[in-house]
């Protein structure tokens, strides 16, 4: 079959040692890279490295091996699987046995949607197709939120009118004052004279006539 990516047959050594038949260049030196580092095999002063163990040195001939030598090491164990190749026998005459004889294979084909998609990725027009989808959808979900976040005052509003204007006019004032940059203040606690018979007060009004004292009396200034 012709498998895209190009996949080989592992020979009997290399499948013994990795547990697999049949796969791509790429899966089976990341197969050969994990075996390493599972068994500690890396060298630790020079992790260009690895060790090879008594399946290994079987399989590379080698005690210790460099890991850019694997790609070239391993292609004398790869070579191209077979073709799948059925036999069966149609007897024309006569007595056939009774019964029917089912067989299932594992076949791996490629997907006749890679060429497509490729193709789809690739393309310039395609790509401004997917662009404006998202912004299309980015745009959708503001106007779920905000409908969303419309939905839930006028909720508010509907079942205690009175409780949800009190507590929006209340917010309102908050964030009034924290914009102006007086949050600290009480207009109606400042109203009240009990608001300036606070123990405070008269050290305040001291430093208040003392600073402007100060500032009368500097030159220039009358």
């Amino acid at each position: 079959m012709n498998y895209v990516p190009e996949k080989f047959k592992l020979s009997p050594a290399l499948s013994e040692v990795l547990g697999i038949e049949i796969e791509t260049r790429p899966r089976i030196l990341a197969a050969i890279w994990h075996y390493v580092k599972s068994r500690n095999l890396q060298n630790p002063n020079d992790p260009s490295y690895f060790t090879c163990d008594p399946p290994l040195q079987k399989l590379f001939g080698e005690e210790k091996m460099k890991f850019s030598l694997v790609s070239q090491k391993i292609s004398l164990h790869l070579t191209p699987p077979q073709p799948i190749h059925l036999e069966h026998k149609i007897k024309l005459s006569g007595n056939f046995p009774a019964g029917t004889s089912c067989y299932d294979f594992i076949v791996d084909v490629p997907s006749p949607l890679q060429k497509d998609l490729a193709t789809c990725l690739t393309s310039t027009e395609s790509i401004k197709e997917i662009d404006a989808c998202d912004e299309l959808i980015c745009n959708s979900i503001l106007k779920i939120h905000e409908h969303r976040r419309r939905r839930a005052f006028f909720l508010g509003f509907s079942q205690s009118p009175a409780e949800f204007i009190n507590a929006l006019i209340a917010s309102q004032s908050k964030d009034l004052k924290l914009v102006a940059g007086d949050a600290s203040r009480n207009a109606e606690k400042e109203q009240r004279s009990g608001f300036y018979n606070q123990p405070w007060v008269e050290d305040a009004v001291i430093r208040y006539l003392n600073r402007k004292s100060t500032v009368s009396d500097a030159p220039g200034i009358s």
